[in-house]
């Protein structure tokens, strides 16, 4: 073998080497790049969901919240723009929460929208925003109906995509998923590349798909932060309408020559729709007044406390119950919604005749305790319930009864929370525990009746919870 031919195979090992050495390079610089570009990619991520935890040390406005996770996704894949829409309250259709700029149209869009844009960019914008989505309409419609997510590199076939291709609104890819939370379906977010845009890539894909996941439990824990902060509120306000309330109430019984008063009011909310009240009529006598406004919660105690004001206002200087109830009567009803009524029972004490006169608008009768022969008896009057009728038929059947009282006797007014009474197995408290907790503490006086009908209800209902307010006034002539 001649110098020659050595020198040309050790020329061509060289050279082979060196090839080698190059591509080995190459390698190295593309894995360097790759490397490089998923520590990009992997801190993007991070500080996309480092992002969203940062929002929830404090609470954010939900419009900043959805802007973070278009953005965040929008600069995570490097995507021309991105939009978020969210499930109405009824469920029935999706709403955009947030659209950024860049983002192609992902809905269809009409054409007078379309030929307005050309000239009036905002048009376009001004539709996209007022546009809801039903289940099934367009693509966004489909992945919200479907709950299962997309990847497109190519738009032909989503016909109100295709349409636009070849505009400078159009898309070349795009990425929608729903966004899923245990049974709950909050809404789609997509991403979208632009005519000049490459295409998505499946690793992007996966990508993307996890920042959806996660957004999805962002949104939901924003809900529940939501509605504690909402509950939170509720709970401040209904605090200040009970104190509101007790101010309403009255706060002792009062001293009255020749009666024993003893009353309590137990709201089975933070407020309630019972009432009870003792009013100064004149110098001789004292109106004791019970009602129960049909419903609970804070739109009874604002009748109550509607009704309160007027019923001060009518029964001064006014000896006659049923005069005072049918004033009151006439004034709320034009106010009362059709399906609210008042049932009251208000008795004027005469301290120095030492006389009882009784009206009733549709209330519980009143309990008459008689100690000479220890019997405990219904007082009905006739009466109907207030804000149901005009006044025609209310004046006509709301009459004074006068009540013959003895030493030691006693009268009971209360509302059908003591009578209704439920225990565990849903039999009602009723009527005849009721006399016989009266007639075993009518003898040791009106505060010792209210004690004993406590007493009796707690044992009765058990661990049960209040269905209704309760509340309890007893009278006794001393």
């Amino acid at each position: 073998m001649g110098p020659s031919v050595l020198f040309a195979l050790l020329a061509l090992l060289l050279a082979g080497w060196m090839l080698t050495a190059w591509q080995q390079q190459r390698r190295i610089r593309a894995l360097e790049r790759s490397k490089e570009e998923i520590q990009v990619e992997e801190t993007l991520v991070f500080d996309f969901l480092h992002g969203l935890g940062e929002a929830f040390r404090e609470t954010i406005k939900s419009q900043d919240l959805h802007r973070l996770i278009v953005e965040g996704a929008t600069r995570v894949l490097d995507a021309h723009g991105g939009t978020l829409y969210l499930t109405d309250r009824s469920g029935t259709k999706l709403q955009p929460a947030f659209l950024s700029k860049g983002c192609p149209p992902l809905v269809p869009v009409p054409g007078n929208i379309l030929h307005q844009a050309a000239s009036t960019p905002a048009a376009l914008d001004a539709f996209l925003r007022m546009h809801n989505v039903k289940p099934g309409e367009g693509l966004l419609g489909r992945v919200w109906e479907t709950m299962q997510p997309v990847s497109m590199a190519e738009v032909s076939s989503v016909p109100e995509l295709a349409r636009l291709r070849q505009t400078a609104l159009g898309a070349s890819s795009v990425m929608a998923a729903p966004l899923l939370y245990g049974r709950q379906n909050m809404g789609v977010l997509a991403l979208a590349n632009g005519a000049a845009g490459t295409a998505f890539s499946p690793s992007d894909f996966v990508v993307f798909k996890s920042i959806a996941e996660q957004s999805a439990f962002a949104l939901y824990n924003a809900i529940v932060y939501s509605e504690a902060n909402e509950k939170k509120r509720l709970d401040h306000d209904l605090e200040i309408a009970r104190d509101i309330q007790r101010i309403l109430l009255p706060d002792e019984s009062p001293r009255i020559a020749g009666f024993e008063i003893a009353g309590l009011n137990i709201p089975a909310r933070q407020v309630s729709g019972d009432y009870f009240d003792y009013i100064h009529v004149d110098d001789h006598r004292l109106g004791v007044a019970i009602a129960d406004v049909s419903g609970k919660g804070v739109p009874a105690s604002l009748i109550m406390a509607i009704c309160r004001s007027v019923l001060r206002s009518q029964a001064v200087a006014n000896e006659s119950p049923a005069a005072v109830l049918q004033s009151v009567n006439r004034q709320l009803y034009p106010d009362i919604k059709e399906d609210m009524f008042i049932s009251m029972a208000y008795l004027v004490l005469d301290h120095a005749k030492g006389a009882v006169t009784l009206a009733r608008a549709g209330h519980d009768a009143p309990l008459l305790y008689r100690r000479a022969a220890e019997s405990v008896e219904p007082v009905k009057p006739p009466g109907m319930a207030m804000g149901i009728d005009s006044g025609s038929v209310f004046d006509r059947v709301t009459n004074d009864l006068a009540i013959p009282l003895e030493r030691d006797d006693c009268i009971i007014l209360y509302t059908d929370g003591v009578t209704e009474a439920l225990d565990a197995d849903g039999c009602e408290f009723g009527f005849e525990r009721m006399t016989q907790a009266v007639r075993a503490s009518a003898s040791r006086g009106a505060s010792a009746i209210l004690t004993r009908l406590i007493e009796e209800l707690r044992n009765f209902v058990g661990a049960h919870p209040q269905n209704d307010d309760i509340t309890l006034i007893a009278i006794r002539k001393t």
